[in-house]
């Protein structure tokens, strides 16, 4: 019997002979094999003996101990599960939230839900809630409140689902954080992503020439890029990503296949302007999507497009009022001339305390002091220790990906070529020498440069058309697959926590090359 027809979802069916398939099974074979040998290393690489599931049981029996033999000694009786719940909220370090990043926006979210309020001095009194990612200023009755320093609408939108279990469940994320964090993680970052391959799949589908050339490049996005790395902790960077690809998506409807529908503009202004939200930098992308779509059909540009992306900016300014009394998010006050404008630098007592605390950003410290030479930061940000292209080589594919995706006798794809490579340009140009040198710290303690982190699916169908080119020859194929075993094992080598250093990173602090 011969084989089956070959079919992708979403494409049309092509008969294929018989030894047609050897090459594209093989072809497939080995691109698996690259992504599970690179996640393998990877997370060999990150082997430790550490177990905290383990520390903190025997911290809170001897805590439990300790507590019973002082009742024993003064003949009062007791309840070891009540003790055993207080000596785990006072000594346990287990957090489902692994870094102040993502304890930021999570302590925002409860406030909301549980307070009303977008202070979350309350919250970060308890144990294990704490975050260094704050500001402090006074509200509108002149009382002076800690505050998340991270942009408010994502938050705001993200305590929506929060406030839906709380009042349906009756449960709090302080008395159920894993049951609560993880669902709401997969409910967010794993349900998006999910939508974020599907979506790119459609495209690979209308705009790729080859069979291997799709795979690999699906099969990087599922494996090779920190995405995924990322969908463990609440973050902007995963959100970005997608809202980001599904605004490519709708515009390349409306400009290459000629689709006039409205909810394809609004989708596109809706998205577009969520990621300027999510990333500030990705102003660049609104705007030359923005003037693309306008040029090209102005009408429906002006209808539909621009009152969605309306509706994100008052959103975005709106929440940032309501919680902060201002339309200027919390990162430009940061004055070096003026205390009263600069938020980040305070002190602070929690609640039932006298110690008084000092803002992280007032003295910060290792990676986070910035690299003041330019051209340093530049190399170890490209090429180097935290390098775009040295951690996820698959990268260096897009360079001349994106020339040839332009060429009419191949892709004929000049407007969407132009575009990446404008906003790729501008956005990397931006973080590599326009921020300050304190803001030249890789990102902080994080496993990738995670600015540019949402330009993952951009690079990505930069990539396709030299994917499809090295898929016909065999050693363009293996060198593809190096590029994504290496991406892969950086992808996966923050085997528990993505707020560590990139393998990179710890392998030249080893040889003394670097310090932070």
């Amino acid at each position: 019997m011969k084989n089956p027809p070959m079919s992708l979802p979403g494409s049309t069916t092509i008969p294929l002979p018989d030894d047609a398939r050897g090459p594209l099974r093989r072809g497939v074979y080995a691109i698996l094999i690259a992504l599970s040998v690179g996640s393998m290393i990877g997370r060999i690489l990150a082997v430790n003996s550490v177990d905290l599931i383990r520390v903190d049981q025997a911290a809170v029996e001897k805590e439990v101990d300790r507590r019973i033999a002082e009742l024993k000694a003064a003949g009062k009786p007791f309840d070891r599960d009540a003790i055993e719940a207080e000596a785990r909220a006072k000594v346990g370090r287990e957090r489902p939230f692994l870094g102040a990043n993502d304890r930021s926006r999570w302590d925002t979210i409860r406030s909301l839900v549980e307070h009303g309020t977008y202070a979350i001095d309350d919250i970060v009194a308890e144990p294990n809630w704490d975050t260094i990612d704050m500001v402090k200023h006074a509200d509108s009755s002149g009382q002076m409140h800690l505050y998340s320093s991270k942009p408010t609408l994502l938050t705001t939108i993200l305590a929506g689902e929060y406030w839906l279990i709380y009042h349906i469940t009756g449960t709090t994320l302080g008395e159920h954080p894993y049951e609560i964090g993880r669902f709401m993680l997969i409910t967010i970052n794993v349900v998006l992503l999910a939508i974020y391959f599907w979506l790119l799949g459609r495209m690979l589908e209308r705009y790729g020439k080859t069979d291997w050339g799709r795979i690999f490049v699906l099969a990087a996005a599922t494996f090779g890029t920190f995405l995924t790395t990322f969908a463990v902790v609440l973050n902007n960077h995963v959100t970005g990503a997608v809202t980001a690809l599904a605004a490519v998506y709708a515009a390349a409807r409306i400009w290459y296949d000629g689709r006039r529908e409205l909810r394809y503009f609004a989708i596109a202004g809706l998205m577009a302007a969520l990621t300027v939200a999510d990333e500030l930098p990705a102003l660049a992308f609104f705007a030359i999507l923005s003037a693309g779509l306008l040029w090209k059909t102005p009408r429906q540009t002006l209808v539909a497009y621009l009152p969605a992306a309306v509706l994100v900016t008052i959103a975005f300014f709106g929440t940032n009022y309501i919680a902060h009394g201002t339309l200027s998010p919390p990162y430009m006050h940061r004055s070096e001339t003026d205390p009263q404008d600069n938020w980040y630098h305070f002190t602070y007592t929690r609640p039932g305390s006298s110690k008084v605390y000092q803002s992280y950003w007032s003295e910060p410290k290792g990676i986070d002091l910035g690299e003041p030479s330019v051209g340093v930061y530049a190399f170890h940000a490209l090429i180097g220790h935290h390098g775009i292209f040295s951690l996820s080589p698959i990268w260096l594919l897009a360079i001349p990906g994106v020339v040839m995706l332009g060429l009419r006798r191949r892709y004929d794809l000049p407007a969407l070529a132009a575009m990446i490579a404008i906003v790729s340009i501008v956005c990397v140009g931006f973080y590599l020498f326009v921020v300050k040198p304190l803001d030249r710290n890789y990102g902080g303690m994080t496993s990738g440069l995670r600015w540019v982190f949402w330009m993952a699916p951009l690079w990505l169908l930069a990539a396709l058309p030299a994917a499809d080119w090295l898929s016909t020859r065999r050693w363009g194929r293996w060198l593809a697959c190096l590029a994504l075993a290496i991406s892969a094992l950086s992808a996966s080598y923050p085997t528990w926590n993505p707020w560590t250093y990139p393998w990179l990173t710890n392998f030249f602090i080893s040889l003394g090359w670097t310090k932070f």
